[in-house]
């Protein structure tokens, strides 16, 4: 669900860095006091994959791309501070390697998918954990995605209204909410199902090993 650049107006995307630049600091601080000898190799690794992930991408309509995102795994096992970081990595080093997403959406794709997707993940398997974990494991992967993809629309949608010519033509993203909620929406409700089988089978492997889920 990578928002491109030259979709999105400076309007949004310059108080979304202003934003996202406060949250990576409240992460790294988070990092800071949590590095160790065990931490570092787990967290590399499901970054990697979460990378991984992200590269396969599904053109959609309405101006975004489908795929899994890794961020509900990251999120369950190291906390939201470290997961909100690690995704901004991936966002990162995808819209510079490969050109998935972009600079100036950067800090809204990673507030949208790594810092709400995070934070979901966690308050829903929290919600749930106490009736059935594999339950509630599953719900916060399929929030993890849900949840950013209307984030995602929501702020694309509203583009036409941020920024227009004179004679009413806007200047970045064209589409309005009627196009791109349904257009987003409808995909991820599917990738989301994906993304929960995934998310339980890397809980399960990682419970295995005794990975401990972080707070």
């Amino acid at each position: 669900m990578h928002i491109p650049d030259g979709f999105l107006s400076p309007q949004t995307y310059l108080p979304a860095y202003a934003l996202a630049a406060g949250a990576w600091a409240w992460a790294a601080r988070g990092l800071r006091q949590r590095l160790d000898e065990q931490l570092v190799p787990r967290l590399a690794a499901l970054t990697a994959l979460a990378y991984g992930l992200g590269l396969v991408m599904v053109p959609l309509p309405g101006g975004t791309s489908g795929h899994a995102v890794g961020v509900a795994m990251l999120a369950l096992l190291f906390g939201p501070r470290l997961a909100f970081l690690a995704y901004s990595l991936v966002l990162a080093l995808q819209s510079l390697l490969f050109g998935a997403g972009g600079i100036t959406a950067l800090p809204v794709n990673a507030l949208a998918m790594g810092l709400a997707g995070a934070g979901v993940a966690v308050g829903a398997q929290r919600l749930l954990r106490g009736v059935n974990e594999t339950a509630a494991v599953a719900l916060a992967a399929w929030v993890s995605v849900f949840v950013p993809a209307i984030l995602v629309a929501l702020v694309l949608g509203v583009q036409p209204l941020l920024a227009q010519r004179e004679d009413g033509t806007p200047l970045f993203f064209p589409f309005g909410l009627s196009v791109v909620l349904p257009a987003v929406l409808l995909p991820h409700l599917v990738i989301g199902i994906g993304e929960a089988a995934l998310t339980v089978a890397v809980w399960r492997f990682a419970r295995r090993r005794r990975w401990l889920a972080a707070a």
